[in-house]
């Protein structure tokens, strides 16, 4: 069976998961994967030398568990009448993946069949960070100290082993439109 996966990456508190949502509203057949439903138990994170958890890191995500979902989506798409009855009813289906270090998880690369980085300002990101409630909740620091460093850092490891193409902040209604060109 035909399917289209979409991965949106990019910033905290960047959009992607209020842009992944709209999206799944919108497109027929669509399915959400959350990178952040994958995050490891706060036993397992590690505690840098500042005393930060390190939540912005691979290693604080179980991409092995991340990957299972995925390819349980990928073998049957969400259909208990069966693959064919869904596709014919609905058009193809569509997954969209969603997450701060998609793009930075070598895995995933040859799944996209298209591909987001969401970016915002600094000052905006940290205005929204502060406006989250985590648990835990980020320390003082926490975003100049760790998330905002790690953010820099991830996107400069991406762009150097980027060898795809992926579009960068294109909005909404930009990748709406692009989606909907491609599946129909």
């Amino acid at each position: 069976m035909k399917t289209f996966v979409i991965g949106i990456g990019g910033v905290t508190n960047g959009g992607k998961t209020t842009l992944a949502k709209n999206l799944q509203r919108r497109l027929p057949n669509c399915s959400v994967i959350s990178q952040d439903a994958f995050f490891k138990p706060e036993s397992e994170i590690d505690i840098d030398e500042n005393g930060f958890l390190q939540y912005d890191v691979l290693e604080a995500l179980n991409m092995e568990k991340m990957m299972s979902a995925i390819s349980c989506w990928m073998e049957n798409p969400g259909s208990s009448e069966g693959p064919a009855a869904l596709e014919s009813a609905q058009g193809v289906p569509v997954l969209i993946i969603e997450g701060f270090l998609l793009f930075n998880y070598k895995p995933l690369d040859t799944i996209w069949n298209r591909s987001y980085f969401l970016t915002v300002p600094y000052e905006e990101c940290k205005r929204r960070r502060s406006t989250r409630v985590y648990e835990p909740p980020d320390p003082p620091g926490y975003f100049d100290g760790h998330v905002w460093p790690m953010y820099l850092k991830h996107r400069q490891e991406m762009n150097s082993s980027v060898t795809r193409n992926i579009g960068h902040s294109p909005g909404f209604f930009g990748v709406l439109k692009k989606c909907q060109s491609t599946l129909y």
